[in-house]
């Protein structure tokens, strides 16, 4: 009994598979699932037919000549009520699997579409601010060639070297603190050769904070922002100090403190470069990254961006 049912299910399994492939091309008003359960359906009592042949002893009479009859009519009625539900079921669990992985594929897309144009976006904002900053510094130069100054040529070797070093990390999209520190330094060290009796700095940093990611230009831009607005306008000059430090919950700080005219003097304004930075944090970090500017007592401002480690 038990060989006669496998056999019988596996032949039914055997004909819903072939009727999904074959034939190759149906006409319009047939639709393969229907196919397949009248195939099923039909192939019932001819795979019991079979069955109770096989099973029928060589020198025994034939089963339907036999009380067996009654058992083959059973099984093939039994057989023709459920098999034919059962491969409806299966052709509907079949449709929700590939509606389910369509949607999971749809899903998949969405997220590569997503991130492409995250990474689109924040390439486009780093492209915006890289002429920002060089337009900025090489007007730096140019006024100290047209006034004159025996300090242009050395700070212009030194801008080249910078540009060297600085363009092609400017141009990726992935950076780390320590990159960006690196580009911090020699931009306030140029700066520092233009105004030297005006502009002092120091970096406080973490040393274990130099391997995390950043977007491009991050610190630069703040540092870039206290000078432009704050050290440069000033006719003491004034004082510029880099904090990066480590916080609890995984979180960390970038702080730019400087000496400067303060927020009311310049004009109390993101401007371009913080504006774009803002902009840049929130397409890298989402609502887990902050920009604050605050008033310094007695004058300057101090530029704060917190946010979590990424994974």
């Amino acid at each position: 009994l038990v060989a006669r049912v496998f056999g019988v299910g596996l032949a039914l399994l055997l004909v819903f598979g072939l009727f999904e492939q074959w034939p190759r091309r149906l006409p319009r008003w047939m639709a393969r699932w229907a196919l397949q359960v009248a195939a099923v359906g039909a192939t019932v009592p001819l795979a019991f037919f079979v069955a109770f042949l096989l099973s029928t002893a060589p020198d025994a009479p034939p089963f339907w000549k036999t009380a067996r009859l009654e058992a083959f009519m059973t099984f093939t009625f039994l057989g023709m009520l459920v098999a034919p539900w059962t491969a409806l079921a299966a052709l509907l669990r079949q449709r929700e699997a590939k509606v389910e992985k369509q949607a999971i594929d749809f899903e998949l897309e969405r997220s590569e579409m997503a991130r492409q144009a995250l990474d689109a976006r924040m390439r486009l904002l780093t492209a915006q601010a890289q002429p920002h900053f060089l337009f900025n510094t090489l007007a730096n130069v140019q006024a100290l060639v047209e006034a004159g100054s025996p300090r242009a040529p050395l700070l212009l070797q030194s801008l080249t070297e910078y540009l060297r070093a600085a363009v092609p990390r400017l141009d990726g999209s992935a950076n780390t603190l320590g990159q960006e520190l690196e580009l911090v330094r020699a931009y306030l060290e140029l700066m520092q050769m233009r105004m030297p009796d005006r502009l002092t700095f120091a970096l406080h940093v973490d040393p274990a904070m130099h391997v995390l990611s950043c977007p491009p230009m991050t610190l630069l831009t703040l540092v870039e922002n206290a000078v432009q607005h704050g050290i440069d306008p000033s006719v003491e000059g004034g004082r510029i100090d880099v904090h990066a430090e480590r916080l609890e919950a995984g979180r960390c700080l970038l702080r730019v403190v400087d000496t400067g005219m303060g927020l009311q003097a310049s004009g109390g304004g993101l401007g371009t470069g913080l504006a774009a930075l803002r902009e840049r944090l929130l397409w890298a970090y989402g609502g887990s990254a902050t920009l604050a500017l605050n008033e310094v007592t007695p004058h300057g401002v101090q530029a704060i961006i917190e946010f979590s480690e990424k994974p």
